[in-house]
């Protein structure tokens, strides 16, 4: 069966729970939050493999001008795929034409960033306050 990608997937909480302990995400460790967050999300991505949750972003938007996209992640089983790419090309389609599409990243998915057409914001420095622990 080939990969699924849905912006109108509906998801459970322990495939989505499992999926960012794999990844190390810290948000893992608030599970009810992380949920209403992601059911709450302007719009929302998934990929999955013979029915199985294999990735998972999210976006934050005014509907109007400004899209962010806080959570992406692949399972790590299923990176360097394409998959990531099929996903953030469903959300930037959905949000083509919107005067600025942002998102924060670091390490290695800077350059997977790049290859979709972001660029670094200018002279602007990512800032926070910050829970988390895996940065």
């Amino acid at each position: 069966m080939p990969m699924n990608i849905s912006l109108d997937d509906q998801i459970g909480d322990a495939e989505v729970i499992a999926l960012y302990r794999a990844n190390a995400w810290s948000s893992a460790d608030k599970p009810a939050q992380l949920m209403a967050a992601l059911r709450n999300s302007h719009s929302l991505v998934t990929a999955r493999e013979n029915g199985v949750l294999v990735g998972i972003g999210n976006a934050i938007s005014d509907g109007h001008l400004v899209v962010y996209y806080p959570h992406f992640l692949v399972d790590p089983a299923h990176q360097r795929k394409g998959i990531g790419r099929q996903m953030m090309q469903a959300l930037c389609a959905r949000y083509a034409g919107f005067h600025q599409q942002m998102l924060t990243a670091d390490g290695d998915a800077i350059a997977f960033y790049e290859s979709l057409g972001f660029t670094r914001a200018g002279r602007t420095a990512p800032m926070w306050i910050y829970a988390g622990s895996e940065h």
